[in-house]
């Protein structure tokens, strides 16, 4: 059994990380404070107006939305809170020091939308966002982009120097 354990807990360690890696050719959307960020597809439209926001053929068929609390502690959400907000558990698809993750709407028809939530822990507080879309955009795919979300990473100084030469 023990030789079992360790190649578990390599992959539960390399999780996180690659939950919140952005796929190649997405576009990185940064909240207004430029703490957090989240990725969307590149067929996505970022929002000029600084909002943290993106859409996707307009703001009716999908959006998503990234933001910062800077003084608020990241934490899991309790049970009770979790009753209060009516999350159930089948919709609740992560709540860790790592990620709160759950479905805040589910369609009734077709031009009703889905919706999902997220926090992470960002670099002095927490970072939010919500997905909403029509049935007619994937699940997955909103999916990936409320796992994308997280702090935006620190510059890199040797990446400035680089561009400088």
């Amino acid at each position: 059994m023990r030789e079992y354990r360790i190649p578990i807990l390599v992959l539960l360690l390399f999780f996180p990380a690659s939950a919140q890696t952005i796929p190649e050719g997405w576009k990185v959307v940064k909240d207004s404070k430029d703490m957090c960020q989240i990725a969307v597809p590149p067929e996505w439209v970022l929002l000029e107006d600084g909002s943290g926001a993106a859409v996707f053929q307009g703001s009716t068929t999908a959006i998503a939305v990234v933001t910062s609390q800077p003084t608020q502690i990241f934490k899991p959400l309790p049970e009770s809170l979790q009753k209060v907000l009516d999350i159930r558990k089948e919709k609740m698809f992560e709540n860790s020091v790592k990620r709160l993750f759950y479905q805040e709407k589910t369609s009734k028809n077709s031009s009703d939308p889905n919706a999902y939530s997220a926090s992470a822990p960002g670099k002095a507080g927490t970072c939010s966002c919500h997905v909403t879309f029509l049935p007619s955009i994937s699940a997955d795919m909103a999916k990936k982009i409320a796992l994308s979300l997280g702090p935006v990473p620190p510059a890199d100084p040797t990446a400035a120097q680089r561009s400088g030469e």
